[in-house]
């Protein structure tokens, strides 16, 4: 009998050893078929609207694409242009709740915020004061900073812009700001006020259960939570041994690179793209192609790998109101 519970208490102790170094590889139930997904040169948004169709957001095309809800057919809702309704070196991208949405862009390298009406038509917008200058972004053109992390929460823009002083600013579909959520975290480099604002440059997420997360998109990972009244409910690190050789690479003296004839930090993402699900999870891609879920209190879940053709690091993720989960590149679909 000692032996047996002995036993027991072993196995009772390696269960949860277990499963917390256990990753769940999702493997794809659906995806865009080739002759759709052929017609993007670099899908970065990839969301349903409330009829069943999809919206695809073509970056490096400058288009915003309508796919029926069969996914058989894609066709164009936004196309190249600088002029009012159209859209020249887009950043972020964001469907609302409605099947509006919205996309940030760039003319002349103005920062620039057009909300859409399903069809294509523009509904409303403004630009921000200023040059834009991407603070956290890749070789390849991926801005996880200022507008290009915008999301649509109905009649109201969220927005991270830290120079301003806080973490979230929402805004009027017309650009009058209309409140600031979050003070900015301490960095250990305050005397550097662009890097300053690269490590706090993030992704604002509404819950559709109430409140806000705050992903910080550079150096070391890190969420906040916020309650519908702009109040810190809690904040956690992004950790696991999946992510250990990555932060120890990362730099303590950080690259810089010219723009607009001065430099500025060179700052590359840690996380690559975040989302949260209907049941209040909030799930965050990092720069290593793994994806951790966190519960509504802000505990690991789950550990995730996604499979497509093959493993692949998201560059966006979305959930469609019936729960699952869409992602980019490919345009794949699966069942969380």
């Amino acid at each position: 009998m000692r032996a047996l519970l002995t036993l027991v208490a072993a196995v009772a102790l390696w269960l949860p050893a277990r499963a917390a170094l256990q990753v769940d590889v999702l493997e794809s139930m659906a995806a865009l078929p080739p002759q759709v997904a052929g017609q993007f040169d670099r899908a970065l948004g990839f969301e349903q609207a409330p009829d069943g169709s999809y919206f695809v957001f073509d970056q490096r095309g400058h288009t915003v694409y309508r796919v029926d809800a069969g996914r058989t057919s894609a066709s164009t809702v936004v196309e190249i242009g600088q002029e009012e309704g159209r859209i020249i070196q887009p950043r972020g991208f964001d469907v609302g709740p409605n099947g509006s949405f919205v996309v940030a862009d760039a003319p002349r390298g103005v920062e620039r915020v057009q909300t859409f009406w399903p069809n294509g038509v523009r509904r409303a917008g403004f630009s921000l004061p200023g040059r834009g200058t991407p603070s956290v972004s890749d070789d390849a053109g991926f801005v996880l900073s200022g507008v290009g992390t915008v999301q649509l929460t109905g009649d109201r823009l969220l927005l991270s812009l830290p120079e301003t002083g806080g973490l979230i600013t929402e805004y009027s579909l017309w650009g009058q700001p209309l409140r600031s959520i979050g003070r900015l975290r301490d960095t250990g480099y305050e005397a550097d006020r662009d890097l300053h604002m690269a490590m706090n440059a993030g992704i604002p997420l509404a819950d559709p259960t109430g409140g806000y997360f705050y992903v910080f998109a550079a150096g070391t990972p890190k969420f906040r939570k916020y309650g519908d009244g702009g109040q810190l409910l809690f904040e956690r690190y992004i950790e696991g041994r999946e992510l250990d050789a990555f932060l120890a690479a990362l730099p303590t003296v950080w690259p810089t690179r010219q723009l607009d004839q001065r430099e500025i930090p060179y700052v590359q993402p840690t996380v690559r793209a975040a989302a949260v699900d209907p049941q209040g999870q909030l799930w965050v891609s990092l720069s290593v192609p793994y994806t951790f879920v966190y519960d509504a209190h802000g505990d690991k879940a789950r550990t995730v790998q996604f499979r497509g053709a093959g493993l692949f690091a998201p560059s966006s993720l979305s959930f469609t109101a019936g729960g699952q989960l869409l992602a980019t590149p490919g345009g794949y679909i699966f069942e969380p």
